[in-house]
């Protein structure tokens, strides 16, 4: 069993302490901390500017742990995900998303999901543990490795979305922490703007990330009722109801023209039709608003089906016609099974 700290979960004032009881002095702690996260070295060797005898401690006491990749897929699109597997042998997944001279990323923060909802093909695994910093930090890191072996094909990552893998608010803490090493110039350097976390709204969760004012916050709402969120979302929407939902985001801190976006997942003939549209608008009528409209990644043998095309059209110019914003998410990566949850799932059938 590896006993060695990995310096990837720990935070600049806990990288400061660890240093410290190495005999070694604080200011040590930002050069170490830019070899980790700017030049992402992964070996002390590497780290040039460090004493030989501090080299030789940190190798006999630490490690830079980053996940194996398991698997990587390639669409025709450009989308990238991996199938990481991390230190413990638990598989998690990560996405890559190029777009127009950037590219995003998508996040996982726990393995597995406890929320169960019947749409998603992670929320259908069972929930196994947590990630912790290091683990949410080093999909980044290696996506970074990937992007730079591939820099005439992909563009840099300029936007994090955690929408992978789990629901970040219910590991707060560990996000809360990859986000200020992600927000912090001298770790990984990206503009809280371009970070997005998603959550099917967890009350405390909710609380702490709007003090913390790190990220943009999107939520997981998939129906514009109550009764119908409890067949999608059974478990969300029974914790936190439709209507507590919506009093709890009416008092989320925003800045001047900031928005909540609200995700909606269209599955054909369950929340598709012109009636959930209008019910949709009815619910955020005046509210600081964008819905993003997501068409269904239908997986083999999933318990819905993709809509059809001209519906999704119809709902959003219902919402547009409402003045509510909505946008419509390009469907990325289909070939390869880029959902949440289904490289993992289709991994684990065929092993």
């Amino acid at each position: 069993m590896n006993t060695k700290t990995n310096l990837l979960d720990l935070t600049f004032e806990e990288l400061q302490s660890f240093l410290q009881q190495l005999g070694e002095s604080r200011f040590r702690a930002a050069q170490v901390f830019q070899w980790l996260w700017q030049k992402r070295a992964r070996n002390f060797a590497e780290m040039t500017n460090l004493s030989k005898a501090l080299r030789q401690k940190l190798a006999e006491c630490a490690d830079v742990v980053y996940p194996e990749r398991e698997k990587t897929a390639v669409s025709k699109d450009g989308t990238v995900k991996f199938l990481l597997r991390l230190a413990d042998g638990e598989l998690i997944e990560t996405v890559i998303i190029p777009e127009e001279g950037h590219t995003t990323q998508c996040l996982s923060s726990q393995v597995g999901c406890p929320m169960a909802c019947t749409f998603c093909s992670t929320g259908q695994m069972g929930f196994t543990r947590n990630m912790t910093m290091g683990e949410i930090l080093a999909q980044v890191l290696v996506a970074q490795d990937y992007i730079a072996e591939h820099e005439d094909e992909i563009a840099p990552v300029r936007n994090i979305v955690f929408m992978g893998m789990g629901d970040p608010l219910l590991n707060v803490q560990e996000v809360l922490s990859s986000l200020t090493i992600m927000t912090d110039a001298n770790g990984l350097g990206f503009s809280r703007r371009r970070i997005t976390v998603s959550s099917v709204g967890i009350l405390k969760g909710l609380e702490v990330l709007g003090d913390c004012e790190l990220a943009q916050l999107a939520i997981s709402l998939h129906a514009p009722t109550q009764e119908l969120r409890e067949k999608l979302l059974p478990k969300a929407a029974k914790a936190l109801p439709l209507d507590e939902l919506m009093a709890t985001l009416d008092a989320y801190p925003l800045k001047p023209r900031e928005r909540v976006t609200y995700e909606y997942i269209l599955l054909r003939g369950v929340n598709d039709r012109p009636e959930h549209a209008r019910q949709l608008a009815k619910l955020l009528g005046a509210r600081k608003a964008k819905v993003n409209l997501i068409a269904y990644n239908a997986a083999p043998g999933a318990p819905y089906e993709a809509p059809d095309h001209d519906d999704v059209l119809a709902f959003e110019k219902v919402l547009w016609d409402k003045g509510i914003v909505a946008i419509l998410r390009k469907s990325k990566g289909q070939d390869i099974a880029a959902a949440c949850g289904q490289l993992k799932a289709k991994h684990n059938t065929q092993s």
